[in-house]
């Protein structure tokens, strides 16, 4: 497999938005309820991500011309990770996130922060994240992970 993380395009909206709702309905809605992924999806349309990468740092994971997998860097948080399910497990995510930590280092971060699905938190403890606190949107739980980012 292999896969090459670039900068995401605005012309990669749609594609970004793909992944991130078949992640959502097919490896997420294991932990939560089709309330709350309806009500997370709405946030991932192709026009909300369209804005998203105007305002954040957005990666691709690509394989071949298909994007495969996204994760992006907010000041200092990391947000909407997000790899294809018939790809997980495969080391994508983890690229993702080590280009995000490149990404923070060169901007002078001393820590990344995670808002973490329930889904994601064992995929972040194992990159060296510890949960700090959760946060509850109704009765959606997000596990508030941490890592200190190495000299």
């Amino acid at each position: 497999m292999d896969c090459t993380i670039r900068p995401a395009r605005e012309d990669d909206a749609a594609d970004i938005s793909a992944v991130t709702l078949r992640a959502l309905r097919e490896t997420n809605a294991k932990d939560y309820t089709e309330e709350i992924i309806e009500r997370v999806e709405r946030s991932f349309s192709p026009d909300a991500v369209l804005q998203l990468i105007g305002k954040r740092i957005v990666f691709v994971a690509t394989i071949g011309n298909r994007i495969v997998g996204t994760a992006s860097l907010d000041g200092s948080v990391v947000r909407t990770v997000f790899v294809a399910p018939d790809v997980q497990a495969r080391g994508i995510g983890k690229l993702l996130m080590a280009e995000i930590e490149r990404t923070a280092r060169g901007r002078n971060v001393a820590s990344l922060t995670v808002p973490s699905s329930v889904t994601a938190e064992a995929f972040y403890t194992r990159l060296g994240f510890v949960a700090v606190r959760d946060s509850y949107h109704g009765d959606e739980r997000t596990i508030i992970m941490e890592r200190l980012l190495a000299e």
